[in-house]
């Protein structure tokens, strides 16, 4: 039975998982321990003139060794003790109490002594069968894949060990939806690599070219996985997400050192010096492009807060990633290029139907390049109209932004769902059984619920429990979990006297603060009639609840004194039956210690009449000299009354709240409409009240405010690198132009794949700051080239853009293909990759498609500017040196 099981889990089970390293806590429910019962007998106590202290004193005198000091024997010293241990239980019943005219008054007489069970506290089951559950919770410190292999391995030992009929196995493990979701990053790190390498080989024709430059992509992540050990980082969720989204940056510096070199080969120069001057060429742009990069991520790892926690492993990943590809790209790929040549002839003589492919690809290249240089020969001599409509179409993108949903982190589709119950205040763990008993009975229904973990008490009462579902694999089932989830809320309804909620943490969180709890409690309850009608909203709750009934002892001190009976007295009396007082322990053959508990009978505790009949010794003297006995009623008046569940303070202030999830609304949009609440009800408020905001509401807040000082930092650091490697204030404004360009693909990505504004969008959205200058810096160290060998500025401009057009395509391209399978979403938490790779890919292609326009016509009129600024400082000093020579 579930003791034998209770005892075998505590032996064995708990002490073998204990061992395992980074498992910091244990957590039993479900257990049913054996405990030697002493239920005590009022009346008899009272017709014998006894009380419970002389029943529990007796009890522990009698099991106990005593120490009788050593005898000397010759030599040696033997130690004298007196075991008075009791070795069966039913012999606690022959303890002598008391002794009454000379006869001895047993144990039995006063007690009924029962080698029983104690009160279970908390009852588990598993697909309705009853069973022992075990939560384990690792330490702060500890990986928890680690760890999760750990216990694995612990539970296939301990198997060995039970015995056949006992089933032991792990039900859930967060460290498996991690293991997953770590599997599916390092998927999309070969896919994308993949595809990247495939996107490479389109635009160059050449396995050679391709190899070449492909091979920047394992040494820079096998670097990378160097510098993440000599950091003291691990390859989690966040090391691996960034190499994921750095798969198409990774590339793009060898992609433009070996586009440029082979452009400078169809120049008709011989491989040594196309490899030196074709790098030597574009060496400024491909740096600055990629300290723009680094200059996103670093300032950004040291914030503090969640932002800060978050990008520290993830940004000094990118930006190691990128620094050893640049490395690689400026020493390798010249190297090879200049010693392995591509072979004369056609390159697919072996395989025509892809010469003929790779024809049309490259036809389909040069058709781009026609249709690009008419549009920005227009744009040159349209400039005005360019900026209108460049900036149309950034305030048009602001129009889809209330479209846009807004939450904190997404929601992933993790296969298990939380279901937390609870029945009215005071109610008992049998009844709280019953009505989980019901919802069991309702989710056997829902077919995507493969397995049902039942715990009823939990930590915050008996009218409280939690049913963990497993669901089946996403392959298997038709609905998603928030579908399911909606599916279970509904099927819910009808059982009646229970509320219910879903996970651990709750999407709305408001705390009303003030002194007077009757008032918190009136202002709260009118807050939430208000809340209840957002829509979206869901489980709402306020943490007020009906107070515990209780019962109040009010002792009449007169009477009390009056009799000599104390405080100390009464709580002394009244403890041990009512709540149980576990006076010693009883050693079993097993060698297990098991207590001994003294306590009124259940049945016997469940009449607050039967209170006033506990009888107490006074210091009045009955006719045969014993100490007269004296009922509770007649020194106490015995009160029904009631005992708030917990009083919650914050600032030294008392504290209600109101808690609620959300369904079929981003959890962003609901927070809002509840903000609104708030400012419309804060001046109704009487004073000394106030609210605050927690939870994820708080945590949203908190960092969207620090992805805004991240964002400056990374234009302030943008602008530095630029303008120290152009050597100009004025050019970094015009390569600059392209990010706020990239703002209209972020939002158009978002709002076309159903995707939120949250945490991970935002951080892509900062990593686009770093990314969308790369094609803008292309163009404008190309067109300062030209202008340097003597090309007009409208010349150099239209030269640049058809040169450099064959690069930013490929980059970019690698650059979509690379975070395409990140994008997409694709295995378990993919839902929080997703938003970061949508919003990455939707930026660079407006970034990309504006920039190659807008650009070069912003370039013109700052470079207007700066030689007007020029010519006329010139000015200034030319007059300034001819007064002197007029005076004269």
């Amino acid at each position: 039975g579930l003791r034998d099981l209770s005892s075998l889990t505590d032996q064995t089970i708990v002490k073998g998982l204990e061992n395992v390293p980074g498992v910091a806590r244990i957590d039993i429910n479900g257990r049913v321990t054996r405990q030697i019962l002493v239920e005590i007998k009022p009346q008899a106590l009272t017709a014998l003139g006894l009380s419970v202290d002389q029943v529990v004193n007796a009890i522990r005198a009698a099991n106990q060794d005593v120490p009788a000091g050593r005898i000397t024997r010759g030599a040696t010293d033997s130690i004298v003790r007196v075991e008075g241990k009791i070795k069966d239980p039913m012999q606690f019943g022959r303890i002598i109490v008391a002794q009454q005219g000379g006869a001895p008054i047993y144990l039995t007489q006063v007690a009924a002594v029962i080698d029983g069970e104690k009160e279970q506290d908390s009852i588990s089951r598993i697909n309705g069968r009853p069973a022992i559950t075990l939560d384990l919770q690792k330490a702060q410190d500890a990986n928890i894949v680690d760890t999760g292999h750990g216990v694995t391995e612990a539970v296939a030992l301990l198997k060995q060990r039970l015995p056949s009929e006992v089933e032991l196995r792990v039900v859930n493990s967060a460290a498996d939806s991690v293991e997953r979701s770590v599997n599916r990053v390092k998927e999309t790190i070969i896919e994308g690599a993949m595809l990247t390498v495939l996107i490479v080989f389109l635009f160059l024709h050449s396995w050679r070219s391709t190899i070449i430059t492909g091979l920047t992509l394992p040494i820079a992540v096998i670097a990378t996985f160097i510098a993440l050990y000599a950091f003291g980082f691990t390859l989690n969720f966040l090391t691996l997400m960034a190499l994921s989204l750095c798969i198409g940056l990774l590339i793009d510096d060898a992609i433009v050192v070996r586009e440029n070199i082979v452009r400078h080969l169809g120049l008709g120069k011989t491989h040594d010096t196309a490899a030196r001057e074709g790098t030597d060429e574009i060496g400024l742009a491909v740096m600055a492009t990629t300290f723009a990069i680094v200059a996103v991520f670093v300032p950004i790892a040291f914030m503090s807060g969640i932002i800060g926690r978050f990008f520290f492993q993830f940004g000094l990943t990118v930006a190691v990633a990128v620094l050893v590809s640049l490395f690689v790209s400026f020493t390798l790929d010249p190297m090879l290029s200049s010693v392995w040549h591509d072979p004369p002839g056609s390159r697919f003589s072996r395989l025509p139907w892809l010469g003929g492919f790779m024809e049309s690809v490259e036809r389909g290249i040069d058709w781009i390049h026609r249709v690009y240089g008419r549009i920005l020969e227009w744009a040159l001599l349209h400039r005005i109209k360019v900026i209108l409509i460049a900036l149309v179409s950034f305030f048009a993108s602001f129009v889809v932004v209330p479209l846009v949903g807004t939450e904190f982190i997404p929601e992933t589709d993790q296969g298990f769902l939380s279901l937390r119950l609870n029945t009215p205040v005071g109610s008992s763990l049998e009844y709280t059984d019953g009505k989980v008993r019901q919802v069991e009975e309702v989710l056997k229904g829902i077919p995507e619920v493969a397995l049902a973990i039942t715990t009823i008490g939990t930590e915050d009462g008996r009218n409280y429990a939690r049913v963990n579902l497993k669901l089946t694999e996403l392959s298997d089932r038709n609905r998603s979990q928030k579908e399911v989830e909606r599916a279970i809320r509904t099927a819910l309804k009808p059982v009646p006297g229970v509320e219910l909620s879903f996970g651990f943490d709750r999407a709305v969180w408001v705390n009303l603060l003030g002194p007077d709890p009757q008032t918190l409690t009136a202002l709260i309850n009118d807050f939430a009639l208000k809340v209840a009608k957002v829509p979206g909203i869901a489980d709402m709750e306020t943490s007020e609840k009906a107070a515990n009934p209780a019962l109040s002892i009010r002792l009449n001190n007169d009477a009390a004194s009056d009799l000599g009976i104390s405080v100390q007295q009464v709580g002394a009396t009244v403890r041990p039956l009512l709540a149980g007082d576990t006076v010693t322990y009883w050693l079993a053959p097993d060698g297990q210690n098991y207590e001994v508990n003294v306590q009124l009978s259940k049945d016997r505790r469940q009449l607050a009449s039967d209170l006033g009949n506990l009888y107490l010794t006074s210091n009045r003297v009955g006719p045969e000299g014993n100490p007269r006995m004296v009922p509770l009623r007649q020194v106490a008046e015995i009160v029904e009354t009631t005992s708030p569940q917990i009083i919650k303070r914050q600032d030294l202030q008392r504290r209600v709240a109101l808690y609620a999830n959300t369904e079929r609304r981003p959890s962003g949009d609901v927070n809002a409409d509840v903000a609104r609440i708030i400012k419309e009800t804060t001046p109704t408020l009487p004073p000394g009240y106030r609210f605050d905001v927690g939870g994820q509401a708080k945590d949203m807040q908190e960092s969207f405010q620090a992805a805004l000082a991240a964002l400056g930092l990374a234009v302030i650091f943008i602008y530095l690198i630029l303008a120290s490697q152009f050597a100009s204030f004025t050019q970094p404004l015009a390569i600059m132009a392209s990010l706020p360009f990239s703002l209209i693909g972020v939002f158009l990505a978002l709002l076309l794949t159903g995707t939120t504004l949250n945490l991970f969008s935002i951080i892509g959205f900062i990593m686009l700051m770093g990314l969308v200058t790369k094609n803008a810096i292309l163009l404008v160290d190309f067109a300062n080239r030209a202008r340097r060998g003597g090309q007009s500025l409208h010349d150099a401009l239209l030269r640049a853009g058809q040169v450099r057009l064959r690069p930013i395509l490929m980059t970019t391209a690698a650059m979509i293909g690379g975070m395409t399978p990140l994008a997409l979403g694709l295995g378990e938490g993919g839902e929080t990759q997703a938003p970061m790779g949508r919003a990455i890919i939707g930026g660079v292609i407006t970034s990309t498609l504006l920039t190659l326009v807008v650009v070069p016509v912003i370039y013109t009129y700052l470079d207007g500017w700066a030689e007007r600024r020029k010519a006329l400082r010139a000015a200034r000093r030319s007059t300034a040196a001819a007064e002197p020579a007029s005076g004269d």
